[in-house]
């Protein structure tokens, strides 16, 4: 299949003539892509379609494909979701915890962190602070240091401090299992308590959408490109819930996850070796 990385829209027939003329005006050659069939096209050379379509634009590459339906689109969902439970069945949170609140502390110190060194850290935190009053009393100072490899270590401590105290005020010293509760607490968005729910009470609640399930959902096509730079993790976990079975949103954000770090790498992705290839429109990917 063709780039499609750089935008999309849909055009009639005399303006993706009208599109290739300009392109190839340029003076640029253009690998063009009639439903995943290489045809190469000289500057100047155009082609019409007898149907509307949908058109990439990537570098140096013009892709053509059938508008996708809701319906379609959930089916492929669907199929990718199997092909990739399938491929990790073992896939389960990379984080170490022993108790929804250790869940809750390495899930905030895991933002901008990967999960190698906030488990590092966690290792000793958690033997240094046993109890959530623990927490709630550490000086801040030095609870700073205890997780400063982690990165953002000032943000965190107040985060994970202000938790515990309103854990402990508010909720009885137990950690809340429902969604609007969580996101009361310091430091605490949908993305971690998402987390918490999933993997601390086994509630699919809403979709997980890291750094990587936010890169496959955009390549996988399950999510439109954004055009703004910060991407918005709110607008994906509504796709990705409207087109995933519920009762597979917590597994099936494990297996993207583990995929994105063992097959679908930002800079190289492993295509050959995906066992969704043939369901992924590899959008951003530029063809070897």
């Amino acid at each position: 299949m063709g780039q499609r990385c750089l935008w999309a829209n849909r055009f009639n027939p005399a303006q993706v003539d009208q599109l290739l003329l300009n392109w190839n005006g340029a003076g640029k050659r253009v690998n063009l892509e009639l439903f995943g069939k290489p045809t190469e096209l000289k500057p100047g050379e155009s082609v019409t379609l007898e149907h509307s379509y949908e058109v990439q634009v990537g570098e140096g590459t013009v892709g053509f494909w059938p508008r996708e339906s809701k319906a379609a689109k959930k089916e492929r969902a669907k199929a990718i979701c199997a092909g990739l439970m399938k491929a990790h069945p073992d896939a389960t949170i990379a984080l170490h915890f022993s108790s929804n609140w250790e869940l809750l502390v390495a899930t905030i110190l895991s933002a901008q962190s990967t999960d190698v060194k906030v488990n590092e850290v966690t290792a000793d935190l958690f033997s240094k602070y046993r109890t959530l009053q623990d927490y709630a009393s550490a000086d801040p100072t030095e609870f700073e240091e205890d997780i400063h490899a982690t990165g953002f270590f000032r943000n965190k401590t107040k985060s994970i401090i202000g938790a515990a105290k309103a854990i402990l005020e508010q909720f009885g010293g137990e950690v809340p299992g429902a969604m609007e509760e969580l996101l009361q607490l310091p430091g605490v968005a949908r993305k971690t308590a998402n987390v918490v729910l999933g993997a601390g009470f086994g509630i699919a609640e809403g979709f997980v959408v890291d750094t990587h399930i936010a890169r496959l959902s955009l390549r996988m096509g399950l999510t439109p490109r954004q055009k703004t730079k910060a991407i918005n993790t709110d607008k994906i976990e509504k796709d990705l819930m409207d087109l995933i079975p519920q009762e597979h949103w917590t597994q099936m954000g494990h297996a993207l996850i583990w995929h994105g770090r063992r097959i679908c790498d930002a800079k190289k992705p492993l295509c050959a070796e995906c066992p969704v290839a043939e369901l992924c429109p590899k959008v951003g990917v530029k063809p070897k």
